[in-house]
């Protein structure tokens, strides 16, 4: 993640985000306050969900644009173009919960075996690419919430790809990266305080 974003983004992030999926269904759409470090380059994934339950997820994997573009990008393309569901209805609004990740830069992880890859991944931590010729998917680490063993994470992972969930060989190639996450404390609300912090607890 750049230096340059603060640690309470999310004031900023957050109602981005709901701004710019208010806009696309006619709503009055909150203030979208603005910053400097916003016109910086930066790679961010869009999770809403609706009483608990995954309602659309779209991201980047690298930064290709600056990250205001970026979140407001995904935030509609998570309300309206995610393939898993139904558009974002304007009722629905009101009742989604918005998070925003930022991720850092995606590192190769070099690997002899599954067993050296899952001694080395780090739950709760790394979010993970995992490739296999032209298949390839991602799990942000909050995902490790839900599959805290590195196996089932794995599997899971490679169903997402495609891939038979034991699948291994040669032409398996693996990256990680952290990011730094906010997240409404409900509809509309957001919350300065980060989640998904690297362990010494600089920034991602």
């Amino acid at each position: 993640m750049s230096p340059l974003v603060p640690a309470d983004a999310g004031l900023v992030l957050l109602p981005l985000a709901r701004a710019a999926i208010a806009g696309r269904l006619d709503a009055e759409p909150p203030p979208a306050p603005r910053a400097a470090w916003l016109t910086e380059q930066g790679a961010s994934f869009v999770t809403l969900t609706l009483n608990g339950a995954l309602r659309g997820c779209i991201g980047s994997l690298i930064a290709r644009r600056p990250l205001g573009e970026d979140v407001e990008a995904n935030a509609v393309n998570a309300a309206f173009r995610d393939p898993r569901f139904n558009p974002l209805s304007a009722a629905e609004l009101n009742s989604i919960i918005i998070e925003v990740s930022v991720l850092s830069t995606p590192t190769p992880l070099p690997v002899r075996s599954q067993t050296d890859l899952l001694k080395r991944l780090r739950p709760g931590v790394d979010g993970v690419i995992l490739q296999a010729g032209w298949h390839r998917a991602t799990f942000l680490p909050q995902v490790w919430e839900e599959l805290p063993e590195a196996a089932d994470f794995l599997a899971h992972l490679r169903r997402k790809a495609g891939l038979a969930p034991g699948y291994w060989g040669p032409d398996v190639r693996i990256e990680t990266y952290t990011v730094t996450a906010w997240k409404e404390t409900a509809p509309g609300v957001p919350n300065a305080a980060p989640t998904g912090r690297v362990p010494d607890g600089g920034a991602p």
